[in-house]
């Protein structure tokens, strides 16, 4: 469709409608599934109007059928349904709109969505995403709850009275949504995403009443899967009845069998806690006693012990045995003192035996020279030597006689 234009060379309105319907007419006819938004069967007319919309991405596109087509599953067929149709784009010139003309129409049955959300099941389920280990705990009493639920339902109703009943002052930020139809997933999508970026919000609550399979599919959407699955904020799936299982039960940090569930999972019952503070207390109360008791026994027990009884018993037994200590070291000490008396005058008796002093005594004398050299032989003096002789009771001079030296054998 590659046209020469310029600022000064324009083409009208009209020829740029008919090049963009010749190049669509070129299409050819495609099978494509939506959900039914806008039906109208005017009564008489040959054509009847709808409107397909895919609520995963929030995009809709007119198609247009003749009746015979649309009758053939009108029975089954109304706003709100899921349908194949087998239809060729078609370019309206007059309005510049485009549209597309339906030759088949099919409607999705239960089983075949079934089959659809089981392969999507699978597929999120290998990314991770219904992991054990990505759920988050559940404060323990949230401050402020946010809920996202239907305007003035049932299930807001169950959610608000029980959670109040059970803790009365529980806060709530609540998000009236539409859980069914076309505009519920980008709805409950916003709705989470403002929730869970509010600092204040402890928790989330996801909250519909039961319905049908298809009253239920918003909350198998893979966007608001993905988008539970990225929220900060531990989110609570409370759909539906104990048998509806949507995705995002496999999601959800938690799954509640109901909304009623929901507000029991979330929030504390005061009264049990009461009950089990009352219990803690006299279980506290019970230890305390028990080990005071025990404390007052021991002390009792070590009371009456002898030693504690009379403590200067022990003192005075262990007097007795000092004394007796002490007589046995002086008997001791002196056994040694007169065992070394005796061996010190034994020892002194031999000393002055063997002394000196002692052989003078004897009569002995002892010669020396004037240089204090002791004579022990003849051949060390000469004949007229002056000698110093020491005996017993002092010394004299002595001169050395040779011929009355002493004689041989003497």
């Amino acid at each position: 469709m590659a046209v020469n234009t310029s600022a000064d060379t324009p083409i009208p309105v009209g020829e740029v409608s008919r090049l963009i319907g010749g190049w669509i007419d070129r299409l050819g006819a495609v099978w494509v599934e939506g959900q039914i938004t806008q039906l109208s069967r005017r009564p008489g007319a040959g054509v009847v109007f709808l409107t397909l919309r895919d609520p995963s991405y929030d995009i809709s596109v007119s198609v247009t059928c003749y009746r015979q087509v649309f009758d053939a599953v009108a029975d089954v067929v109304s706003e709100g349904a899921r349908v194949v149709v087998l239809a060729k784009p078609e370019w309206y010139a007059p309005r510049g709109q485009l549209s597309l003309r339906a030759t088949e129409m099919r409607p999705v049955g239960v089983g075949e969505l079934l089959a659809r959300l089981e392969r999507l099941k699978k597929s999120l389920a290998g990314e991770g995403l219904f992991a054990p280990e990505r759920k988050r705990p559940l404060p323990f009493l949230p401050q402020l709850i946010g809920l996202v639920c239907g305007r003035a339902s049932a299930a807001e109703r169950d959610v608000l009275e029980n959670a109040r009943h059970r803790w009365p002052a529980v806060r709530f930020e609540v998000r009236n949504v539409a859980v069914q139809g076309v505009h519920a997933v980008p709805q409950v999508v916003q709705a989470v995403k403002e929730l869970d970026e509010s600092d204040d919000v402890d928790v989330i609550i996801v909250a519909r009443g039961g319905g049908s399979v298809e009253d239920l599919l918003p909350f198998s959407d893979e966007e608001l899967v993905r988008a539970v699955a990225a929220c900060r904020t531990p989110v609570v799936s409370a759909i539906g009845h104990e048998p509806d299982t949507p995705l995002l039960d496999y999601v959800a940090d938690l799954r509640a069998s109901t909304p009623t569930d929901a507000a029991k999972k979330v929030v504390p019952d005061v009264g049990e806690e009461f009950e089990r503070v009352r219990l803690l207390r006299d279980r506290a109360r019970r230890c305390v006693h028990a080990l005071l008791d025990r404390e007052e026994r021991g002390l009792a027990h070590a009371l009456a012990r002898p030693a504690i009884q009379d403590p200067h018993r022990m003192i005075d037994e262990r007097a007795d045995q000092v004394d007796a200590l002490i007589d046995r070291g002086r008997r001791c000490l002196g056994h040694h003192l007169d065992r070394a008396e005796s061996e010190l005058t034994h020892t002194h008796a031999r000393v002055v035996a063997l002394s000196p002093a002692a052989t003078l005594k004897r009569g002995y004398a002892v010669l020396q020279k004037s240089d204090g050299h002791v004579v022990r032989g003849p051949d060390e003096v000469t004949a007229d030597e002056r000698l110093r002789a020491r005996v017993a009771e002092g010394e004299f001079s002595v001169r050395v006689d040779v011929e009355s030296g002493p004689r041989e054998g003497e």
